[in-house]
C-alpha cells in the first residue's frame, strides 16, 4: 500500500467519525447544560463561561441535532427500504456531490468548534466524572446500539465522505475495499471502548432527570432521547435483517436436498 492509499485510508476514516464524534460532543454539552441549569437552580453563580465554549453550548447543539438526524433518518429508511445510491453517473451528480460537501464541512466546523469549547471549558480534565450520568443499562442494549451506530456511520461515510474524498484524491469513485470497512469499524470500536459507550447514555436519561427534579426540559433534551433510540431502531433493523437473510440461506439449501429426495423417490417408482 502506497503513502497515497495510506493517506486516503486516513481520511477516509477519520472523516467518518465525525459522525460517532457527534454523539460524544452532544451527550457532553448536554451533561454540561444540565450542571449549570442545576447550580443556576440551587441559586449558585457559576464561574464565566469561555466565549467558545458559550457558543459550543447555545448554538452548536441546534444545528448538530439537524445534521445527525439527517444522517440518522436517512440510514432507517436505507435500511427499510431497497439499498440506494446518492451518488451514481447521473446528471445530478455535481448537485450531490455539493451537497456531501456541505454536509461534511458542516459537521467539521460543528464537531471542531464544540471540542475545542469544550477544551477550554475543562470539561474534559477529570475522566472519573465521565459516567456520572450514565445509566446502567444491559449489555444487549448497548450492543444493539452499537450495531445502529455502526450501521449509521458506513452509511453516513458510503454516502457523503467517500463521494468527497474520492473526487478530491483521485477525481472519481473507487470501489470499497474490506480494509476500508476493517479500518472503521476499529476506530469505531475503539472510540466506543475509551468514551462513548459511557457518556452517549447521557442523552437517555437527561430528559428523565430534569423532569424528575423539576428543571426545564429543552428540545434538545428530547432530540438526545429520540436519537438514541432511533440509533437502537436502527441496530434492531439490522438485527431482523440478519436473521431473515440467514433464514433465507438456510432455506435455499434445504430445497435443493427437497428436491433431489423427490426426485429419487420418482425414480424408485418407475423401477
Amino acid at each position: 500500500m502506497g503513502g497515497k492509499e495510506v493517506l486516503y485510508l486516513l481520511s477516509l476514516t477519520i472523516l467518518s467519525l465525525l459522525l460517532p464524534l457527534s454523539f460524544l460532543l452532544l451527550a457532553t454539552l448536554s451533561g454540561a447544560q444540565y450542571y449549570i441549569q442545576t447550580l443556576t437552580l440551587f441559586q449558585y453563580s457559576p464561574q464565566p463561561l469561555p466565549i467558545l465554549f458559550h457558543l459550543a453550548l447555545h448554538i452548536n447543539p441546534c444545528i448538530l441535532y439537524v445534521l445527525v438526524s439527517i444522517v440518522s433518518v436517512g440510514t432507517l429508511i436505507q435500511g427499510l427500504m431497497a439499498k440506494v445510491t446518492l451518488f451514481s453517473d447521473s446528471p445530478s451528480k455535481s448537485t450531490c456531490l455539493s451537497t456531501a460537501w456541505i454536509l461534511l464541512c458542516a459537521f467539521q466546523v460543528c464537531v471542531g468548534l464544540g471540542i475545542e469549547g469544550s477544551i477550554a471549558a475543562g470539561l474534559y480534565d477529570y475522566d472519573d466524572d465521565v459516567s456520572s450520568f450514565a445509566l446502567q443499562r444491559s449489555l444487549l442494549s448497548r450492543m444493539i446500539f452499537l450495531l445502529g451506530l455502526h450501521e449509521t456511520t458506513h452509511v453516513w461515510c458510503r454516502m457523503v465522505v467517500r463521494p468527497v474524498v474520492d473526487d478530491t484524491m483521485f477525481g472519481g469513485a473507487r470501489r470499497e475495499r474490506w480494509v476500508e470497512r476493517l479500518g472503521l469499524a476499529a476506530s469505531l470500536g475503539t472510540l466506543w471502548w475509551w468514551r462513548l459507550r459511557e457518556e452517549v447514555e447521557t442523552l437517555v436519561v437527561m430528559a428523565q432527570l430534569k423532569n424528575e427534579q423539576s428543571m426545564d426540559v429543552g428540545i434538545g433534551d428530547f432530540l438526545g432521547w429520540w436519537l438514541y433510540y432511533l440509533i437502537v431502531t436502527i441496530g434492531m433493523v439490522r438485527i431482523v435483517k440478519g436473521l431473515m437473510w440467514m433464514f433465507m440461506i438456510s432455506l435455499c439449501r434445504t430445497r435443493p436436498t427437497v428436491a433431489l429426495q423427490v426426485e429419487s423417490s420418482l425414480n424408485d417408482d418407475k423401477v
